[in-house]
């Protein structure tokens, strides 16, 4: 049989295809630097929470009765403004919303600087849309004071009722405040203080990794200034002086280190029924046999009337029919050496992600699959 002109191509395209995809699997890791694999211990984020209200609703905050804590919480604030609210005063406010703020504080973060911030409900308001929040203390996990939050809201949501039907999009009971909290106090860290020891964090706990970039470390400034801890840990000897030192972070920063290959994984989202697996996972040889079965119940509802005149009562007669339907398998072979074989081996199955996750459990148990098994 001789083939037509688009099949040549077709076929070509399709031998063409198959020889990039290997020559993409044979590719070696990509070198990354260093600032990408890792930290310098103490250089992070600090997380900010605060309590607030939010006022100038428009009859969309908290109902009181149920949350009382709100108008606590104002009765407190206006006492501290001057204005005495009489004891046993039922306030009745719609316009006001206790929330909480959250926000990060960057590294060297200095007073006077500003910080995106979260507000968010945490009671029974409806809609935070066009509302203020009231100058609120954000405290870190010491308990001091480190911002001040305040600002109008951005609230990404809307929403309308009437006449019993209400449509929504989006969240309404959150918003941001972009720049919305002053900085006034900033976190101590003494980068240096002994003696000029930096410690570097890899994200990720690899041997292989952390010789390879103590290695390349000391290649960079041609002397040993980089030590290893243990499988996360880098000690750096810098410089004593501040402008040395940031000179030789950034370099350290910047120095390229190919990565070892990431040990054999599959991971299994048990709520999705995801099914991910890495480049490292391989399959050895292993006899399958899949098949499903699956049950139907259908209930049909039927009247039994009595004769006529009749002392009878007319009632409602159930009629279930039950089937089980188990579908044939057969055992297949399945193997591969490289992530595409094992793809294939697995889709020639024909089993669903839920199913998967119970074949790849009992490859993992035989010995078949060398990768490890991961639920989340």
């Amino acid at each position: 049989m001789r083939l037509s002109g688009y099949q040549t191509s077709n076929t070509w395209f399709v031998q063409l295809g198959v020889l990039v995809l290997m020559c993409l699997l044979a590719l070696p890791a990509q070198a990354e630097s260093v600032r990408e694999l890792s930290s310098f211990a103490g250089v992070r984020d600090n997380q900010l929470v605060g309590y607030g209200l939010v006022v100038g609703l428009d009859s969309t905050g908290d109902q009181t009765t149920q949350a009382p804590f709100t108008s606590q919480s104002l009765t407190n604030m206006l006492s501290q403004l001057g204005v005495t609210v009489p004891a046993g005063t039922n306030l009745q406010l719609r316009n006001v919303a206790a929330v909480m703020v959250t926000a990060d504080l960057p590294p060297f973060s200095r007073p006077g600087q500003r910080l995106d911030i979260v507000v968010s409900s945490i009671a029974n308001a409806r809609s935070l849309r066009g509302g203020t929040l009231l100058m609120t203390p954000l405290k870190g996990a010491d308990g001091d004071t480190y911002a001040i939050a305040q600002g109008n809201m951005l609230v990404g949501g809307a929403g309308a009722q009437a006449g019993g039907s209400s449509v929504q999009i989006n969240q309404q009971a959150s918003g941001r405040i972009p720049n919305g909290a002053l900085v006034e106090r900033e976190v101590p860290l003494n980068l240096g203080s002994n003696g000029g020891m930096l410690e570097l964090q890899l994200n990720d706990s690899d041997f292989g990794t952390v010789q390879r970039m103590v290695t390349a470390i000391n290649n960079e400034f041609g002397q040993s200034v980089a030590y290893a801890r243990n499988g996360r840990v880098i000690a750096l000897d810098g410089p004593t002086d501040d402008n040395a030192r940031v000179n030789f972070m950034a370099r350290v920063e910047n120095v390229q280190v190919t990565p070892t290959e990431a040990p054999a994984l599959v991971v299994l989202n048990s709520r999705t029924g995801s099914v991910v697996m890495n480049s490292a996972v391989t399959l050895r040889e292993a006899a399958v046999a899949h098949g499903s079965l699956s049950i139907m119940i259908d209930t049909q509802f039927g009247v039994s009337q009595p004769n006529p005149f009749g002392e009878g009562e007319t009632v409602v007669v159930p009629d279930a029919d039950i089937e089980i339907d188990q579908q044939e398998a057969y055992l297949q072979i399945v193997e591969g050496a490289q992530l595409n074989e094992v793809v294939n081996a697995l889709n020639a199955l024909g089993a669903t992600p839920q199913d998967l996750m119970s074949i790849l459990e009992a490859l993992k148990a035989s010995g078949s699959l060398r990768a490890e098994l991961e639920v989340i």
